[in-house]
């Protein structure tokens, strides 16, 4: 049975103005979240903004097509207006405008409603923009390669179509057949196994075994025991010989995954089996020869560990006969919808629900809430696609039951706190459009925020904590850290119930008074009002 990488993040970072061949990225439109789930994962190429044309984007048109299909459809969502959101080249190379109509639909951009015209750089573009449609439709706004549409004839069991995942497809296919060692690179989580697996599936060694050893769970003391077995009497114990990992997999594909753990004596006989095709087992004299085709694995820098002279460089030049990189989830954000879709399908046919997502109801509620989708999308994650699998496991059995996906506060939070530091997650208004704002503070540590700037920082701000970390330059939770580490400050979790009564009265149910004069998040406190059982006065 083929193995499945659906689970393997496998974007290499867009090469911004350029890519194969000099060729530039263009814009695209991804379908990310869909009232209709078989929609996800749609796109729609922008070709017309690189020669300098307008796109008009409502709910009849243009067509969104899969990948690979001739045909393709509007997003025809009964919410979303007819009134176009219109795409324009922007002022600076690369960058796209985006101009919101008036009484058209409303779009919110990376979290903010989007007035008037916005320009998004080609650096934001890269990252990945998330746009809401109606608070129905969530589109990623990306850049893409150009060329052919067609998905590779054998997808190797990929989910996604991203750039990377494309690229990816490529190098397997050029390197299956060979017998050269390849050393795959990857973050952990990424999927660097499936990778190997799906090498060793298209190699001429299909056949034969495919052995998967994690040198980083093995004790060092047997490592060179475990992979080049041992002879009898080699050590108090050893009462008979072992054939170890190498020979086990004879014939076959032996797969070396975190080879940045391997101890130095184990190096000497890795180097020694991938030049001579021979190895020496624990104790023996005499050289056995094996057909092996090594595979590595690792998520260390291994030229900072040659510098450090904690790795051999002529290993590493060995174990390199062909380098692929497995790039973080982050980088392929394009894929995530239908990744998400791909293991919420496998968590609810478990379930016996899997018919949850064969909906063709445009007039139904997204199964995957708009905003939930744009969280997802925001997300840095660090775990890659072994988090987003455990999440979308988190998220269907938390919502049995319900009509659509609830996050939890506590899982809501995290996904909220960690969007905050994503990279695009603060897009600022072109400077030109009708609703202009000041540029974005420049980044900085939160060290060099005094306690002074930090309060009159958040009184400025009448304590949006979002707002208020921007215009400091500092990631949001690092913002947290500072005023728990404040002895002048407080947040709405330190408040008594009856503070928050007493100023709740005071002012007559106001919550932007209350938090003005508490000097506490408003977003914390109006969740304290909640706790409390006391309804704060509408706006």
């Amino acid at each position: 049975m083929s193995p499945t990488l659906a689970d393997v993040s496998t974007a290499a970072v867009p090469e911004r103005g350029g890519g194969p061949q000099g060729l530039r990225l263009a814009p695209a439109l991804t379908v990310i979240s869909h009232p209709v789930p078989r929609r996800v994962g749609e796109r729609l190429r922008l070709d017309a903004l690189t020669t300098g044309r307008e796109v008009s984007l409502s709910r009849n048109g243009p067509d969104f097509t899969r990948p690979g299909f001739a045909l393709g459809q509007p997003l025809n969502d009964p919410f979303i207006s007819r009134k176009p959101l219109v795409l324009s080249p922007g002022g600076r190379p690369g960058s796209v405008r985006l101009t919101s109509p008036d009484g058209g639909t409303r779009v919110a951009l990376a979290g903010s409603v989007l007035e008037g015209t916005w320009e998004l750089s080609e650096e934001e573009l890269t990252t990945g923009v998330p746009l809401e449609l109606g608070g129905r439709v969530v589109l990623l706004l990306h850049l893409m390669e150009p060329g052919d549409e067609a998905p590779a004839p054998d997808a190797l069991g990929m989910v996604g179509e991203s750039t990377g995942v494309r690229r990816l497809r490529r190098h397997i296919e050029r390197v299956a057949d060979l017998d050269v060692p390849v050393l795959i690179r990857g973050e952990t989580g990424t999927g660097k196994e499936h990778v190997a697996q799906a090498i060793h599936q298209r190699s001429r060694r299909r056949e034969g075994r495919f052995l998967s050893v994690n040198l980083g769970a093995i004790p060092k003391e047997l490592a060179a025991a475990e992979l080049f077995g041992t002879q009898k009497g080699a050590y108090t114990g050893a009462t008979q010989s072992r054939d170890g990992f190498f020979r086990a997999a004879h014939g076959g594909t032996l797969f070396l995954d975190e080879v940045g753990e391997a101890p130095p004596e184990v190096q000497v006989l890795l180097l020694r089996v991938l030049e001579t095709g021979e190895l020496f087992p624990v104790g023996g004299t005499t050289p056995i020869a094996v057909d092996v085709r090594l595979l590595a694995a690792t998520d260390a820098d291994l030229d900072a560990r040659i510098r450090d002279g904690r790795f051999k460089a002529p290993l590493l030049h060995r174990l390199a006969g062909y380098d692929l990189h497995v790039p973080p989830l982050r980088e392929r954000r394009e894929d995530l919808g239908r990744l998400f879709f791909h293991f919420a399908r496998e968590e609810l046919t478990t379930l016996g629900e899997a018919h949850r997502l064969d909906n063709d109801d445009a007039y139904a509620e997204p199964w995957l809430p708009a905003p939930l989708a744009t969280r997802l999308v925001r997300f840095p994650w660090p775990g890659n696609i072994r988090q987003l699998r455990n999440l979308a496991r988190q998220l269907v059995i938390g919502s049995r039951g319900q009509p659509s996906l609830q996050a939890e506060p506590r899982l809501e939070q995290e996904l909220e706190l960690a969007a905050g530091v994503a990279p695009g997650a603060a897009i600022p208004p072109s400077s030109d459009g009708p609703h202009a704002v000041e540029p974005p503070a420049p980044r900085r540590k939160a060290s060099q925020v005094t306690e002074q700037e930090l309060l009159g920082a958040l009184r400025e701000h009448a304590w949006d904590l979002k707002a208020t970390a921007e215009a400091l330059g500092i990631p949001r939770p690092s913002l947290y850290d500072l005023i728990d580490k404040s002895p002048n400050l407080r947040t709405a979790g330190d408040l008594s119930a009856e503070e928050i009564t007493r100023a709740f009265e005071a002012h007559a149910g106001d919550l932007d008074a209350m938090a003005r004069g508490l000097e506490v998040s408003r977003r914390a406190l109006g969740r304290r009002l909640k706790e409390l059982g006391l309804t704060p006065r509408a706006e």
